[in-house]
């Protein structure tokens, strides 16, 4: 016999997480149908995504369907590679920007930090902050997988937010490790740094977060640093592709059987 309360809470969570995640396709193989297909999921009876998140050239399929609605449509620049040329990303956030996109998730260049170059990092974020200018939230990739140890994150944190970023994010979801616990955690320590200095600095996690569960323990995590109830779609945000499925069968399941 299923517990109520259990179910309940699991279904509040669900609800809360469904709201906060950045509902993701950045294949290869992407067309319009595929995009067109997952803009459906976006708001359903069981509530709509924080944002839709993207290849740039599909802004032209996506905004007319998330004009009004609420949803902001997210592409990603400098993606997933990570150069360290802030001209080409400048260019590239610029150009979504102008085209209708609401934010930008840009790769950090990590292999450069890890190579000891800290100012390619601060000048692409600078830039590309520039670009984005008052029309776009600029969220940074740092690739945390990649940098490996907590020294490098907690730089290439801090050094995207010295450049201006408005969230740090965790992965692009090409490489491995995506997110982890530890990973969130350093970059936590660096977000309530700044949060204590009076600069608000969002949270992104992203990379292999498929189930409510999973989402719960960011989610949880981030509020034991910054207060309970301070995960708000404007600080907090989980970038996924097949989240938003398990969300569905816990909020709507007699529907998803039917699928």
């Amino acid at each position: 016999m299923v517990d109520s309360t259990y179910t309940t809470r699991m279904q509040f969570t669900a609800r809360r997480v469904l709201s906060l995640t950045d509902l993701t396709s950045l294949n290869d193989n992407d067309d319009e149908r595929s995009i067109q297909k997952l803009l459906k999921l976006a708001s359903t009876d069981a509530g709509k995504v924080a944002a839709v998140c993207c290849w740039a050239r599909f802004i032209p399929v996506a905004k007319p369907v998330l004009a009004g609605t609420g949803i902001a449509l997210a592409v990603v620049a400098n993606f997933p590679a990570g150069a360290a040329d802030a001209t080409a990303a400048a260019a590239e956030t610029a150009a979504a920007v102008a085209a209708g996109a609401n934010e930008v998730d840009v790769v950090f260049p990590y292999r450069a930090l890890m190579s000891g170059d800290e100012q390619s990092g601060l000048n692409l974020v600078k830039a590309c902050r520039a670009a984005c200018g008052e029309q776009a939230l600029l969220k940074v990739i740092l690739e945390t997988g990649q940098l490996g140890s907590d020294r490098n994150i907690s730089t290439a944190a801090r050094i995207a937010c010295e450049g201006g970023a408005h969230f740090l994010k965790t992965s692009t979801g090409k490489t491995q490790p995506g997110a982890t616990t530890e990973a969130v955690a350093v970059l936590l320590d660096v977000i309530a740094m700044y949060s204590k200095r009076g600069r608000q600095v969002g949270l992104k996690v992203s990379g292999g977060i498929r189930s409510v569960e999973q989402a719960r323990q960011y989610l949880e995590l981030y509020e034991d640093y910054l207060g309970a109830g301070t995960a708000t779609p404007a600080t907090f945000r989980i970038g996924a592709s097949s989240l938003v499925s398990d969300i569905l069968t816990v909020l709507l399941p007699k529907e998803r059987d039917v699928q």
